[in-house]
Protein backbone atom coordinates (compact mmCIF):
# COMPACT_ATOMS: atom_id res chain seq x y z
CA UNK A 1 0.00 0.00 0.00
CA UNK A 2 1.24 3.07 -1.15
CA UNK A 3 1.18 6.41 0.98
CA UNK A 4 0.76 9.91 -0.03
CA UNK A 5 1.25 12.88 2.24
CA UNK A 6 -1.25 15.98 2.77
CA UNK A 7 -0.09 18.87 1.22
CA UNK A 8 -1.38 22.75 2.30
CA UNK A 9 -2.51 25.21 -0.62
CA UNK A 10 0.82 26.91 -0.08
CA UNK A 11 3.49 24.15 -1.35
CA UNK A 12 0.98 22.80 -3.65
CA UNK A 13 1.23 26.07 -5.47
CA UNK A 14 4.87 25.98 -6.11
CA UNK A 15 4.72 22.46 -7.06
CA UNK A 16 6.16 21.35 -10.56
CA UNK A 17 3.82 19.23 -12.50
CA UNK A 18 5.74 15.85 -12.03
CA UNK A 19 5.11 16.82 -8.08
CA UNK A 20 1.55 17.44 -9.30
CA UNK A 21 1.61 14.27 -10.77
CA UNK A 22 3.17 12.33 -7.61
CA UNK A 23 1.03 13.84 -4.71
CA UNK A 24 -2.35 13.72 -6.41
CA UNK A 25 -2.06 11.21 -9.52
CA UNK A 26 -3.04 7.69 -8.87
CA UNK A 27 -1.53 6.49 -12.50
CA UNK A 28 -2.33 2.68 -12.18
CA UNK A 29 -5.13 1.72 -9.94
CA UNK A 30 -6.30 -1.50 -12.05
CA UNK A 31 -3.35 -4.05 -12.55
CA UNK A 32 -4.44 -7.39 -13.54
CA UNK A 33 -4.68 -10.43 -11.33
CA UNK A 34 -3.75 -7.70 -8.39
CA UNK A 35 -5.25 -5.58 -5.92
CA UNK A 36 -3.66 -1.72 -5.93
CA UNK A 37 -4.28 0.42 -2.91
CA UNK A 38 -2.95 3.92 -1.35
CA UNK A 39 -3.42 5.78 1.86
CA UNK A 40 -4.21 9.24 1.28
CA UNK A 41 -3.62 11.47 4.54
CA UNK A 42 -6.57 13.20 3.69
CA UNK A 43 -8.99 12.13 5.53
CA UNK A 44 -7.21 8.82 5.85
CA UNK A 45 -9.59 7.62 2.82
CA UNK A 46 -7.70 4.07 0.66
CA UNK A 47 -8.21 4.44 -2.55
CA UNK A 48 -7.55 1.07 -4.66
CA UNK A 49 -8.75 -0.56 -7.11
CA UNK A 50 -8.90 -5.32 -7.87
CA UNK A 51 -8.82 -6.81 -11.11
CA UNK A 52 -9.24 -10.57 -10.77
CA UNK A 53 -7.76 -12.25 -13.84
CA UNK A 54 -7.58 -15.99 -12.19
CA UNK A 55 -7.97 -17.09 -9.02
CA UNK A 56 -10.11 -15.01 -6.27
CA UNK A 57 -7.63 -11.91 -5.13
CA UNK A 58 -8.60 -11.46 -0.83
CA UNK A 59 -8.58 -8.01 0.41
CA UNK A 60 -5.13 -7.29 2.19
CA UNK A 61 -4.19 -6.54 5.31
CA UNK A 62 -1.18 -4.01 5.22
CA UNK A 63 1.32 -3.79 8.28
CA UNK A 64 0.87 -0.13 7.86
CA UNK A 65 -2.68 -0.04 8.80
CA UNK A 66 -1.99 -1.66 12.59
CA UNK A 67 -4.92 -3.60 12.71
CA UNK A 68 -6.11 -7.35 12.86
CA UNK A 69 -7.71 -7.01 9.45
CA UNK A 70 -8.59 -4.16 7.08
CA UNK A 71 -11.85 -4.01 8.22
CA UNK A 72 -11.34 -3.53 12.04
CA UNK A 73 -11.47 -0.04 11.97
CA UNK A 74 -12.87 0.95 8.16
CA UNK A 75 -15.57 0.65 6.12
CA UNK A 76 -15.71 -0.27 2.49
CA UNK A 77 -17.02 0.92 -0.95
CA UNK A 78 -16.79 -1.12 -4.62
CA UNK A 79 -17.89 -0.06 -6.86
CA UNK A 80 -17.36 -2.06 -10.34
CA UNK A 81 -16.74 -0.58 -13.77
CA UNK A 82 -15.44 -3.74 -15.63
CA UNK A 83 -17.46 -6.85 -16.44
CA UNK A 84 -19.28 -9.12 -14.17
CA UNK A 85 -18.11 -10.04 -10.93
CA UNK A 86 -18.87 -11.00 -6.98
CA UNK A 87 -17.89 -9.99 -3.77
CA UNK A 88 -17.83 -12.78 -0.95
CA UNK A 89 -17.88 -10.90 2.17
CA UNK A 90 -17.74 -13.33 5.63
CA UNK A 91 -19.40 -16.19 3.45
CA UNK A 92 -21.72 -14.21 1.60
CA UNK A 93 -21.80 -13.71 -2.43
CA UNK A 94 -22.61 -10.38 -3.83
CA UNK A 95 -23.02 -9.97 -7.41
CA UNK A 96 -22.00 -7.00 -9.14
CA UNK A 97 -22.51 -6.20 -12.65
CA UNK A 98 -21.45 -3.27 -14.56
CA UNK A 99 -21.42 -0.26 -12.26
CA UNK A 100 -23.22 -1.75 -9.74
CA UNK A 101 -21.91 -1.16 -5.87
CA UNK A 102 -21.68 -2.53 -2.62
CA UNK A 103 -21.08 -1.12 0.37
CA UNK A 104 -18.87 -3.23 3.04
CA UNK A 105 -19.57 -2.60 6.61
CA UNK A 106 -17.06 -2.27 9.56
CA UNK A 107 -16.03 -5.74 11.19
CA UNK A 108 -16.30 -7.30 7.98
CA UNK A 109 -12.98 -10.16 8.78
CA UNK A 110 -13.11 -12.00 4.95
CA UNK A 111 -13.31 -9.73 1.47
CA UNK A 112 -12.96 -11.55 -1.78
CA UNK A 113 -13.07 -10.74 -5.12
CA UNK A 114 -13.89 -12.71 -8.39
CA UNK A 115 -14.90 -12.49 -12.33
CA UNK A 116 -17.31 -14.44 -13.96
CA UNK A 117 -15.17 -14.26 -17.17
CA UNK A 118 -11.39 -13.56 -16.84
CA UNK A 119 -11.37 -12.57 -20.88
CA UNK A 120 -13.63 -9.62 -19.71
CA UNK A 121 -12.70 -9.19 -15.68
CA UNK A 122 -14.69 -7.66 -13.30
CA UNK A 123 -12.75 -3.48 -12.52
CA UNK A 124 -13.54 -3.22 -8.38
CA UNK A 125 -13.27 0.27 -7.53
CA UNK A 126 -11.98 0.78 -4.06
CA UNK A 127 -13.14 3.41 -1.42
CA UNK A 128 -12.48 3.01 2.16
CA UNK A 129 -12.67 5.33 5.35
CA UNK A 130 -12.54 5.05 8.91
CA UNK A 131 -15.80 4.56 10.44
CA UNK A 132 -17.20 4.71 13.82
CA UNK A 133 -19.93 1.76 14.19
CA UNK A 134 -20.83 -1.36 12.47
CA UNK A 135 -23.39 -0.83 9.65
CA UNK A 136 -24.77 -4.02 6.77
CA UNK A 137 -22.87 -4.72 3.91
CA UNK A 138 -25.76 -3.62 1.35
CA UNK A 139 -25.47 -3.55 -2.55
CA UNK A 140 -27.31 -1.53 -5.19
CA UNK A 141 -27.42 -1.74 -8.92
CA UNK A 142 -27.10 1.24 -10.92
CA UNK A 143 -31.15 0.73 -11.81
CA UNK A 144 -31.70 1.13 -8.10
CA UNK A 145 -29.09 4.15 -7.76
CA UNK A 146 -30.67 7.93 -7.47
CA UNK A 147 -30.11 9.03 -10.88
CA UNK A 148 -30.08 13.25 -10.84
CA UNK A 149 -30.02 14.98 -14.81
CA UNK A 150 -27.85 18.15 -14.26
CA UNK A 151 -26.11 20.73 -16.55
CA UNK A 152 -26.99 21.86 -20.38
CA UNK A 153 -25.71 20.86 -23.72
CA UNK A 154 -25.31 24.62 -24.15
CA UNK A 155 -22.78 24.43 -21.58
CA UNK A 156 -21.50 21.19 -22.36
CA UNK A 157 -21.91 19.78 -19.20
CA UNK A 158 -25.14 18.00 -19.81
CA UNK A 159 -24.67 14.72 -17.28
CA UNK A 160 -26.36 11.92 -15.10
CA UNK A 161 -25.30 12.01 -11.96
CA UNK A 162 -25.85 8.22 -10.03
CA UNK A 163 -25.86 8.06 -5.96
CA UNK A 164 -25.42 5.03 -4.00
CA UNK A 165 -23.56 5.25 -1.14
CA UNK A 166 -24.88 8.92 0.95
CA UNK A 167 -27.54 10.31 3.20
CA UNK A 168 -30.72 8.81 1.41
CA UNK A 169 -29.13 5.69 0.11
CA UNK A 170 -26.96 3.19 1.48
CA UNK A 171 -26.10 4.02 4.57
CA UNK A 172 -22.68 4.46 6.06
CA UNK A 173 -20.50 6.54 8.71
CA UNK A 174 -18.63 8.73 6.35
CA UNK A 175 -18.55 6.95 3.00
CA UNK A 176 -19.98 9.09 0.13
CA UNK A 177 -20.00 7.47 -3.41
CA UNK A 178 -21.55 7.73 -6.91
CA UNK A 179 -21.12 8.02 -10.71
CA UNK A 180 -21.12 10.62 -13.27
CA UNK A 181 -22.02 10.03 -17.51
CA UNK A 182 -21.24 12.64 -19.45
CA UNK A 183 -23.53 12.99 -21.96
CA UNK A 184 -22.29 12.47 -25.69
CA UNK A 185 -21.70 15.98 -26.90
CA UNK A 186 -20.71 17.52 -23.23
CA UNK A 187 -17.22 17.26 -21.77
CA UNK A 188 -17.46 19.27 -18.90
CA UNK A 189 -17.61 18.06 -15.53
CA UNK A 190 -18.74 19.75 -12.02
CA UNK A 191 -19.27 23.01 -13.49
CA UNK A 192 -19.60 25.73 -12.34
CA UNK A 193 -16.84 23.96 -9.49
CA UNK A 194 -16.62 24.45 -5.81
CA UNK A 195 -14.94 23.54 -2.49
CA UNK A 196 -16.00 21.52 0.32
CA UNK A 197 -13.98 22.26 2.91
CA UNK A 198 -15.80 19.62 5.33
CA UNK A 199 -14.26 16.55 3.49
CA UNK A 200 -11.86 15.48 1.11
CA UNK A 201 -12.74 13.78 -2.77
CA UNK A 202 -11.29 11.22 -4.77
CA UNK A 203 -11.86 10.81 -8.34
CA UNK A 204 -11.44 7.69 -11.08
CA UNK A 205 -11.95 8.59 -14.67
CA UNK A 206 -13.02 5.58 -17.07
CA UNK A 207 -15.47 5.20 -20.12
CA UNK A 208 -12.66 7.26 -22.35
CA UNK A 209 -10.83 6.20 -25.23
CA UNK A 210 -7.49 5.61 -24.77
CA UNK A 211 -6.26 7.78 -27.37
CA UNK A 212 -8.04 10.82 -25.33
CA UNK A 213 -7.97 12.59 -22.18
CA UNK A 214 -9.47 14.65 -19.28
CA UNK A 215 -8.00 17.83 -18.61
CA UNK A 216 -8.41 17.73 -14.33
CA UNK A 217 -8.07 21.26 -12.89
CA UNK A 218 -7.42 21.41 -8.71
CA UNK A 219 -6.01 24.14 -6.50
CA UNK A 220 -7.38 27.26 -4.76
CA UNK A 221 -9.91 28.97 -7.47
CA UNK A 222 -7.45 32.41 -7.83
CA UNK A 223 -4.59 29.98 -8.41
CA UNK A 224 -5.60 26.03 -10.61
CA UNK A 225 -3.50 24.15 -11.68
CA UNK A 226 -3.63 21.26 -14.09
CA UNK A 227 -3.51 17.52 -14.65
CA UNK A 228 -4.06 15.36 -17.79
CA UNK A 229 -5.63 12.34 -16.71
CA UNK A 230 -6.08 9.30 -18.90
CA UNK A 231 -8.57 6.32 -18.66
CA UNK A 232 -8.92 4.56 -15.25
CA UNK A 233 -6.28 6.98 -13.32
CA UNK A 234 -7.42 8.13 -10.42
CA UNK A 235 -7.68 11.87 -8.51
CA UNK A 236 -7.16 13.07 -4.92
CA UNK A 237 -8.52 16.13 -4.26
CA UNK A 238 -7.74 17.83 -1.13
CA UNK A 239 -10.83 19.43 0.96
CA UNK A 240 -9.41 22.76 -0.01
CA UNK A 241 -9.26 22.28 -3.66
CA UNK A 242 -11.55 22.70 -6.64
CA UNK A 243 -12.42 19.73 -8.47
CA UNK A 244 -13.56 20.18 -12.32
CA UNK A 245 -12.47 18.54 -15.64
CA UNK A 246 -12.61 19.00 -19.55
CA UNK A 247 -12.31 15.93 -21.76
CA UNK A 248 -11.50 15.69 -25.13
CA UNK A 249 -14.48 13.34 -25.50
CA UNK A 250 -17.34 12.77 -23.49
CA UNK A 251 -16.49 10.01 -20.08
CA UNK A 252 -17.78 8.80 -17.24
CA UNK A 253 -15.81 9.29 -13.56
CA UNK A 254 -16.56 7.71 -9.88
CA UNK A 255 -16.94 10.38 -7.28
CA UNK A 256 -16.08 9.79 -3.17
CA UNK A 257 -15.75 11.48 -0.34
CA UNK A 258 -14.48 10.91 3.21
CA UNK A 259 -15.07 13.72 6.14
CA UNK A 260 -17.61 15.42 8.66
CA UNK A 261 -20.02 15.59 6.82
CA UNK A 262 -21.97 13.35 4.48
CA UNK A 263 -24.38 15.68 3.04
CA UNK A 264 -23.76 15.58 -0.81
CA UNK A 265 -25.11 19.03 -0.91
CA UNK A 266 -22.48 20.44 1.09
CA UNK A 267 -20.44 22.60 -1.09
CA UNK A 268 -18.97 25.93 -1.35
CA UNK A 269 -19.93 27.34 -4.84
CA UNK A 270 -16.69 29.07 -6.86
CA UNK A 271 -18.41 31.36 -9.51
CA UNK A 272 -16.91 30.69 -12.88
CA UNK A 273 -15.64 34.62 -13.08
CA UNK A 274 -13.79 33.57 -9.62
CA UNK A 275 -11.33 30.93 -11.52
CA UNK A 276 -8.15 32.22 -12.16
Amino acid sequence: MHQRHAASPRETARMTTAELRADFLIERVFVPGHIELVYSHYDRMIIGGAMPTGEALALPNPDSLKAEYFLERRELGILNVGGAGQVLVDGTRYELGHQDCLYVGKESREVQFSSHDAAAPAKFYLLSAPAHRVLPTTRRTQAEATPVEMGALETANRRTIYKYIYAEGIESCQLVMGLTQLQPGSVWNTMPSHTHDRRMEAYLYFNLPADQRVLHLMGEPHQTRPLWIANEQAIISPPWSIHTGCGTSAYAFIWGMAGENREYTDMDPVGIGQLQ
